[in-house]
Parts: C-alpha cells; structure tokens; sequence
C-alpha cells in the first residue's frame, strides 16, 4: 500500500506570530518554524498504517520555502520512507485554493503513485481546514475529515469521525484522502537511529517548472484571497474586582447581565 502524507513547516504556536505588513502574508521568519502538530499526527497514522500492512511505503509531500526541509526531515526520522518538496519563490501567498491544486499535482506525481492519502484537519498558520476537502476533490476521490481511528481492510478504509455533531462511523473505497484530528494518536519521537537514517531517505525538491505547475496559477498576485487590513491584538486589561461587602453575588450577577453573559 501506498500511503502519502501532507505536512506543513508553520511558525511553532508558542510565539508571537504576526503578519508582514507589506502584504499581509504571515511572517515567516519572524519566529521559529516547525512541522505543525497535527501533521505529526498525520505521520504517525500513517506510520501505523505501514506497520499494519506489509510492504507498504510512506511518502511525505510538502510545499513551501527551503527551510521547510527541516519539517521534512523530521517526518523521515519519525520513520517516513521518501518524501517530495515543492519549494519555489513564486508560490509565497498562495491561497488555499492555490495551494489545493498545487498538492494535488505533487501527489499525482509521485513515483509510486497512493492508495491513500493522510493530513491534518488544519494547520495551526491558517486555520481554513479546507484543504484536505479540496485536494481530495481535485484528485477524484472521496474525502474522510475529522478522523480519530483509521484502518484499512483490502481496498476499503474505515473510519471513526468525530466533530461537534457527534461519533460516525465511514467506509470508503481505496483511494481516499482521511484528514486526521488531534485525538487520533500521540506521535512516537524520532529516534537517534531514525535521526542518523533520515539523512540518507531521499527528498525529491521540485520547482514549479518542474511540477508542470504554470507560475500565474498560484502566488499572492494570483491569489483569490488575500488580507485587506490587519492590526496586533490589543493587550490584555484588567479585569473587574468585586469588593464583597454583602452584596458580592449581586454585583456579579450585575457584571454577567451587562455582558450580556446571561
């Protein structure tokens, strides 16, 4: 079986990120950058499902800058076999659309073509969660979002979703794209030996040339999104303090009604 997970290289969530001001594109390289969380977890199912299915391979597909080689590289030491980099100047600002199509080239590309394909319900950079839906519907197959179990069984893969609505239970037709959600697992640690064999994995880094992706159909000029204005978040004020002198849970009570909290 032929297993391909999406990853992306995003500002680590523990510092302050912000936009660049002169295009409102996230930046960057103002803080660390790291493989988002839950594609980590997306690795991980999908290094569950090679050990579950022999002779399977796990392939990793990613797009943006050449530092984001250091996410990928962490996905092989986690165990992953090969992976494939679009990494181009032309692609800063890509919407999610953009970017949708873009993968959905790179996963037709590879080698060994898929029988499934695993990501993250969102990245933790845009927050659209719309990804994964779509690049399944650009390659044709079905979509299984939300996921917190996945197995597959011959040609089928079962899943357990959950969302705010509550617990289902899908079954789909190999192939087919799951994006996973936070609860799914608990990503193992590369190891030193996984560590030392990543760097003899190979990495197939492609241009948009190379791709066969034409350069005006993705970019922040291209773009069908883009951000029109942007400010920090103010900072935190202080709060309200009751001074209980008996009548304490009435001037609470006061509080929640004029916020309107009840």
């Amino acid at each position: 079986m032929n297993i391909v997970v999406l990853i992306k290289q995003v500002p680590d969530t523990y510092s302050e990120r912000k936009l660049d001001g002169s295009d409102g594109t996230l930046d960057r390289e103002a803080t660390d950058a790291v493989l988002d969380e839950i594609n980590e977890r997306a690795v991980e199912a999908a290094l569950q499902l090679k050990e579950a299915n022999d002779g399977s391979e796990v392939t990793v597909v990613a797009m943006g800058p050449d530092r984001a080689t250091d996410a990928i590289r962490k996905a092989l030491s986690m165990g992953a076999d090969k992976a494939v980099h679009l990494s181009d100047e032309a692609l800063h600002g890509s919407c999610a659309v953009q970017t949708s199509k873009a993968l959905a080239t790179l996963i037709s590309s590879v080698d060994s073509g898929y029988d499934i394909v695993l990501a993250g319900n969102e990245a933790s950079d845009g927050r659209s969660g719309a990804v994964p839906a779509m690049v399944a519907d650009l390659l044709g197959v079905p979509a299984l979002t939300h996921a917190r179990e996945v197995t597959v069984e011959g040609g089928s893969v079962n899943v357990t979703r959950e969302t705010d609505d509550g617990v289902t239970k899908l079954t789909a037709e190999l192939p087919a794209l799951v994006s996973v959600n936070e609860k799914i697992n608990e990503p193992r640690y590369p190891s030193f030996k996984g560590i030392m064999a990543a760097k003899k994995k190979p990495v197939s880094t492609l241009s948009l040339a190379d791709a066969g992706i034409d350069a005006s159909q993705v970019g922040l000029a291209n773009a069908l999104s883009t951000v029109t204005s942007s400010q920090p978040k103010p900072p935190k004020s202080a709060g309200e303090k009751v001074e209980d002198e008996g009548d304490g849970g009435s001037k609470i009570a006061a509080y929640l009604v004029s916020q309107k909290l009840v």
